[in-house]
């Protein structure tokens, strides 16, 4: 309801009813909109894992990305193709892309190890859903998660129903509840507009993906939805709040989205630790004029003191690297 002193109109979120602790293992799955939401907590050194495929912002691929996790199958030599002088696979984001092959695969596989053994530890899943148009590689016969600049004729374009979709993920969240009995399932549709699909085309994609969340959340009860897409569309709905492309939200949206993720998500001691490593992070990027100056390494030890402190008092994080980033400046 718009208050005459707010004057937005505000999405109502509701308390999680399992609230989430700063120490939880959290798991981001899905477009960039994930890795953005994603990244700011691995900023803050909590224990998180990173679209370990890279960015993918289709349904299908993502599951696709669930069930290798589920059977950690090595990648091999005949899922590995090379164009323009670098490797990559149908199953990755061009992110993981090598002119080395074997470094290459060594990758991928290294990060499909640990996110499998990190998926039997979560805590939660976030899943950001991006677009529900696909490409299907004609001759793999297979949905790609990546183009890599193949030609247009290589696939052929089609857009996921609703029951495309819940014929995936049915099957996927019983595997996932059947791995991992405590697992919670955060749903989130990124408010990214995908333009080259047309006004249209991205908002019939959209529609499709709400409608299949909305499902899914209805059919088992350790699952939610996370209203990403209304709180900017919505609440905020404004072009200050988006960047200089006007598709994607701007930093300042982000972090306000961010901040109703928290608040609905975690209980309110985390958000109060959250505050303090994100001043810990902050000043660690502090660059001084003379970083040899008393002044500054004085600020340099006392606040390795202090993350030594949250260290003791937050064990179930490792601030190794924010410790690390304060002992770089001393000297």
């Amino acid at each position: 309801m718009m208050s005459m002193n707010s004057f937005r109109t505000e999405v109502t979120i509701g308390p999680a009813e399992r609230p989430l602790r700063y120490d939880d293992a959290i798991l981001f799955m899905g477009s960039c909109f994930a890795s953005n939401m994603g990244g700011y907590f691995s900023d803050l050194s909590l224990n998180v894992m990173l679209n370990p495929f890279g960015v993918l912002y289709n349904p299908s691929s993502i599951a696709n990305g669930f069930e290798r996790l589920l059977n950690p199958e090595p990648y091999r030599d005949r899922d590995v193709f090379q164009r323009d002088g670098l490797y990559h696979t149908f199953f990755h984001h061009s992110s993981f892309n090598s002119d080395d092959k074997s470094e290459f695969i060594k990758g991928i596989n290294h990060s499909l190890q640990q996110s499998s053994d990190f998926l039997r530890k979560a805590k939660a899943i976030v899943i950001t859903f991006g677009t529900a148009w696909v490409y299907r590689h004609n001759e793999l016969d297979m949905v790609v998660a990546n183009c890599h600049k193949y030609s247009s004729g290589t696939f052929t374009r089609q857009l996921l129903s609703v029951n495309d979709v819940l014929s995936c993920y049915r099957p996927l969240l019983t595997r996932l509840r059947q791995l991992n009995p405590a697992l919670q399932l955060i749903f989130t549709l990124s408010p990214v507009r995908h333009w080259k699909d047309g006004a249209h085309g991205n908002q019939l994609s959209k529609a499709s993906l709400l409608l299949a969340i909305d499902q899914l959340v209805k059919e088992y009860d350790q699952a939610c939805y996370f209203p990403a897409y209304e709180l900017l569309l919505d609440e905020l709905r404004d072009y200050r709040f988006y960047a200089d492309d006007m598709l994607h939200p701007s930093k300042q949206a982000i972090a306000f989205i961010r901040s109703k993720f928290v608040e609905a998500h975690f209980d309110g001691d985390s958000t109060a630790i959250f505050d303090r490593l994100a001043k810990l992070r902050q000043a660690s990027q502090h660059r001084p004029f003379n970083r040899a100056s008393a002044a500054h390494q004085s600020f340099v030890r006392n606040h390795i003191q202090k993350v030594d402190t949250a260290q003791k008092q937050f064990p179930g994080l490792d601030l190794t690297v924010l410790r690390k980033a304060f002992e770089a400046q001393v000297h």
